[in-house]
């Protein structure tokens, strides 16, 4: 049995005051009769399913604290915890001590119990709801949203004490509920922290508004609307009185739409007998009273009020108003309790439907900060037969000249995320979904995404503008708007899936930890490889690092498929890859050893983030461009050497030039390039794998290379069938965030964003989750 702390005591102390406050005044002016003190709570229901650690830096002692706040920080009522159940008993053999959930009166909090993390990709089950009661604020005019607060609090102490994790503050998540959403809402709500607490907290939230069991104090009356509190106004009271019900009857609907959906949506019946519909329940003159919207503004003087609605409530009485709020709220509480019963015997259908429903929603939420365009693939940029004819560089002046917002492809991405940003940020958003902070706590600084899908170009050479609008077409063609639940997947999978992560120059193995992390989110069954078999050695030869790199795959390869065939038929392999900045070349060199040559049927889905695929040529940063001259005379970094093209005399016998011969993207089944337009660390057409203005007006040797480079990588990323996926992704990280530093001016605050902020691969796995997966 679990060990409650008191706050029976300390809630029933609060609603005994609460009920004096009602009865008089501090100035010991006489209670208000009962009908100008109608009122109601939104009840905010929270379902804590499964804690999953997914790369949790500390083992120890965990909890989560959640809290509730107005947005405006108005008023002195947040969020009551009301309620407490626990749906399933601990595990068997754990510290009885630990399970002990509490609610603190001081913040008006609840904590779960303490659990214990000892290892990655650990489940704790906490099966528990805790519902809020949150005061109904009145007029829409008024009304607020609210803030749902949770709060990681650690202790590394390997033995519990109680008391012991209360200052040890770890990570917070917030979600916004919308005005809205507070009259009614259930909803998948997925709890990330940041970055360096890599958990998903699997929760789901109930909303409704109840006619409260007891009574709460009176919201306060702006002193603009009335003269002083002896001079109560009565009509006032009368319209907050129609709001209240017009907001109970939206409730109403609300939560019976969602039972329906609910119901039908898990396949489960539900027993609606005996709930009566609000057309039953509002007759007569306040069915034609509540059809019109009460003209209220607490700047305008009671007089004007009284003059705009005194013909529409002279002949409303406050016992139809009384009688018809009884009625609503009885219904409201038959309906909800009826819903908390049945989620109790379907909580797990019911997260799956919500997680599905969820997933649908979060792309149209992700569409926000993403722009898609479709654009046509060039059959060649150059004629190889005919070198450095007068009419391809007149053709390529000719479409230069015509490019839209600017010449510059940097520019013009950076001009186009800016105008997309300042739209964003004169959206005002009041659904009923909840709202992630993360996202919404500051929209400005999200990152813009611009993606691009590459469509094979069928007729003549020519280079369509990459602004050119998608249209109403969907971006995968063949994609599917039925998402996989991630938390109820068959653990017996006869598919095995593997991710390789290739870090960079001078990297670490973890560096795209959050990637990976990403990816397990989206497919939990996936396996993966942090490679590290270059970890302290990538200044040497490029094509030594690829021999290292494919000889480790092979070997992790091997294992786990001889596991999975032990454990099943293994029916076949998806290999994909991820690599950052030179890790991208490590990745194509160790494609072409003979030891991969077995595996690349396998290949499945291949992310490069920011990746040199083309070299330095066309470098335009010279601060870079005068380290790299810098690094290459004081140290033996043939890798630099390499990557500037210096490694030969001869261009056509350079190391990058000869991998561009190689079939090293042809067997991929989704290609997917990201590129930054602030990343002065990787020229911007490199990391795309396209042709930039210096080399297409360059007409010597230097650029008939560099265009023919540029299409031996163009003939392996043309797509020979509607199966296959080639996108390019434009990240537009906010400047504004990096300050003036020296890592902001030579372009490396948006090189390293990419492994130190993961939304923008948020982004792009939910809206796209049929390529991670």
């Amino acid at each position: 049995m679990l060990r409650r702390t008191g706050w029976f005591v300390s809630l029933n102390q609060r609603l005994l005051a609460a009920r004096r406050s009602q009865n008089a005044d501090q100035s010991g002016t006489p209670a208000r009769p009962i009908h100008h003190q109608l009122n109601a709570v939104h009840e905010i229901a929270i379902y804590i399913h499964r804690f999953h650690n997914l790369d949790l830096f500390e083992e120890g002692w965990y909890k989560i604290k959640i809290t509730m706040r107005w947005e405006d920080g108005e008023d002195s009522y947040p969020g009551i915890p009301a309620r407490v159940v626990q749906y399933e008993a601990p595990e068997v053999g754990a510290n009885s001590s630990s399970r002990v959930w509490m609610i603190d009166d001081t913040d008006h909090s609840f904590s779960t119990p303490p659990f214990q993390i000892l290892y990655a990709k650990q489940d704790v089950f906490l099966s528990i709801m805790i519902s809020f009661y949150v005061s109904f604020r009145g007029y829409e005019e008024k009304t607020s949203a609210v803030i749902l607060k949770f709060e990681l609090t650690h202790s590394p102490t390997p033995e519990f004490r109680t008391g012991l994790l209360d200052s040890c503050a770890g990570s917070v998540h917030e979600y916004r509920i919308p005005p809205k959403a507070l009259l009614g809402s259930h909803s998948y709500c997925p709890v990330y922290f940041d970055a360096l607490h890599a958990v998903l907290v699997d929760t789901s939230v109930h909303i409704t508004l109840l006619k409260p069991s007891f009574r709460i104090p009176q919201q306060k009356v702006p002193n603009a609307s009335r003269a002083s509190e002896d001079t109560y106004d009565e009509d006032y009271a009368r319209l907050n009185t129609v709001a209240l019900i017009k907001s109970m009857m939206a409730a109403h609907d609300f939560l019976l739409e969602d039972l329906r959906r609910i119901s039908k949506g898990i396949n489960q019946d539900i027993d609606l007998n005996g709930i009566t519909f609000k057309q039953d329940i509002v007759k007569g003159k306040l069915s034609s009273l509540l059809s019109t919207k009460p003209q209220v503004d607490a700047k305008v003087p009671n007089s004007d009020i009284k003059a705009n609605n005194e013909e529409s409530i002279q002949h409303f009485s406050w016992d139809d108003m009384l009688n018809s709020f009884q009625s609503l709220g009885s219904q409201l509480l038959s309906i909800w309790n009826t819903f908390l019963n049945f989620h109790r015997e379907n909580k797990i259908k019911i997260l799956e439907f919500l997680f599905n429903s969820w997933a649908i929603g979060r792309k149209t939420e992700c569409s926000i900060w993403m722009v898609h365009s479709k654009v046509e693939m060039p059959h060649q940029y150059m004629n190889n037969d005919v070198e450095g004819t007068s009419l391809f560089y007149g053709f390529l002046r000719r479409s230069l000249s015509t490019r839209r917002l600017s010449e510059d492809p940097v520019q013009t991405s950076i001009m186009r995320a800016e105008l997309h940003r300042q739209g964003i940020a004169q959206m005002r958003i009041n659904g009923r979904s909840l709202q992630d902070m993360f996202m919404f706590g500051d929209p400005s600084q999200v990152p813009i995404v611009i993606g691009e899908r590459l469509a094979n170009m069928t007729r003549s050479v020519s280079v369509n503008s990459y602004l050119t609008p998608l249209e109403e077409e969907s971006i995968l063609e063949n994609g599917s708007e039925t998402s996989q639940s991630y938390l109820f997947q068959n653990e017996h999978e006869h598919v095995l899936r593997v991710v390789v992560f290739v870090h960079g120059f001078q990297g670490h193995h973890l560096d795209l930890r959050l990637v990976r992390n990403q990816w397990v989110i989206i497919d939990p069954q996936v396996k993966f490889l942090m490679s590290e078999a270059n970890e302290d050695n990538t200044s040497g030869d490029i094509r030594k690092m690829g021999s290292r790199l494919a000889k480790e795959v092979v070997k992790y390869l091997k294992r786990k498929m001889d596991k999975a065939s032990r454990s099943g038929h293994l029916k076949n392999i998806h290999l994909s890859f991820v690599g950052h900045s030179m890790g991208n070349l490590i990745i194509r060199t160790a494609l072409t050893e003979g030891i991969m040559e077995p595996y690349l049927r396998y290949l499945y889905t291949y992310v490069s983030i920011s990746g040199p695929h083309l070299g330095y040529m066309y470098s335009s940063n010279p601060i870079f461009n005068s380290g790299l001259w810098l690094l290459k005379k004081m140290t033996d970094a043939q890798c630099m050497h390499q990557l500037t093209f210096s490694d030969d005399n001869d261009l056509e016998n350079t190391f990058i030039y000869n991998l561009s011969k190689k079939k090293t993207f042809v067997n991929f089944r989704n290609v997917i390039l990201l590129a930054s337009p602030q990343d002065g660390y990787v020229p911007y057409h490199s990391a795309r794998i396209e042709s930039c203005p210096a080399a297409s007006l360059d007409s010597s040797k230097q650029g008939k290379v560099f265009l023919q480079m540029l299409n031996n990588c163009l003939d392996q990323l043309r797509t020979h069938s509607d199966r296959r996926v080639v996108m390019r992704f434009d990240i537009n990280f906010d400047t504004s965030s990096y300050g003036r530093n020296l890592n902001a001016f030579i372009g490396r605050a948006a090189h390293i964003d990419f492994l130190e902020r993961d939304i923008f691969i948020k982004f792009i796995m939910w809206s796209f989750p049929e390529l991670f997966s």
